[in-house]
């Protein structure tokens, strides 16, 4: 295979004297060419060899120069193909150029510095499909990964999910009064054992201010930096208060507040 970054050019042409005329004429533009006098072995040539632009005479014994490019389209599409033919025949090649099988039709005879603008217009054609495949492949790869990260967020997301669902769960299983308040002073946690004994209204406490939801007996405890005293008592049961400033293991700010029955302190 031709290294990469080498413009391979095969000629296709039953003539010798086309062949080696069009050698001396393109050779100086420093490609790589190759050259067949039969469709049948430029066939198997292009199944051995990297090509580039295909260039090939139109009126060939046995296979015509479109019918072979149409062969060379199925089996080789990245390839830019040229067909070099009279204007006898301008009604089968505008049909191949219609379908796709040929890029471009030139004639004969040749202008010599048209057909090299001809043939360096091909492999700039073929370059920016290259790299428009290239550009295509990368983003497959990177969304490929992104998916990847996107399904692998996801799972953490419901794996976060589920113990943030279990913690509420116990949270609410635990029979003593549980408040957690932002550092805005909102309750951001409650558990049924505080709507139920610590509310200062018996509606739920979520959500809600903590220097007026809270019961009448914990006035202050959040005003002026006041300290929260370690016991209180509320509809005649005596809790010790557990206080917890938040922060000390993660990005949380605020306060947790537990109260606890004398009875199991």
């Amino acid at each position: 295979m031709t290294g990469a970054g080498k413009q391979t050019l095969l000629l296709v042409d039953d003539e010798p004297n086309i062949i080696s005329a069009l050698q001396r004429l393109l050779r100086r533009d420093g490609y790589t060419i190759l050259a067949c006098d039969d469709p049948v072995k430029a066939l198997s040539l292009l199944a051995e060899q990297h090509v580039d632009v295909v260039l090939s005479d139109q009126r060939m014994p046995g296979m015509s120069g479109v019918e072979f490019l149409r062969r060379v389209r199925k089996t080789h599409p990245e390839t830019v193909r040229i067909v070099l033919s009279g204007y006898t025949d301008l009604q089968f090649i505008t049909d191949a150029i219609n379908e796709g099988a040929i890029y471009k039709f030139l004639t004969k005879p040749w202008d010599d510095d048209q057909l090299r603008q001809q043939i360096r217009e091909a492999f700039r054609s073929k370059e920016i499909a290259d790299e428009n495949l290239r550009l295509t492949q990368a983003l497959q790869v990177a969304n490929a990964e992104l998916q990847v990260l996107v399904a692998e967020r996801e799972r953490q997301a419901r794996q976060v999910e589920a113990v943030l669902q279990t913690l509420q769960e116990v949270i609410q299983l635990i029979p003593w009064p549980i408040v957690g308040v932002d550092e805005t002073g909102m309750i951001a946690l409650a558990n049924s054992a505080a709507d139920m004994g610590v509310s200062r209204d018996g509606a739920p406490l979520l959500g809600r201010s903590v220097l007026t939801a809270l019961a009448s007996e914990m006035d202050g405890w959040f005003q002026g930096g006041g300290v929260i005293p370690g016991r209180v008592v509320l509809a005649d049961r005596h809790y010790r208060v557990v206080h917890s400033p938040m922060g000390g293991r993660s990005a949380a700010r605020g306060a947790l507040l537990a109260l606890l029955p004398c009875e199991v302190c």
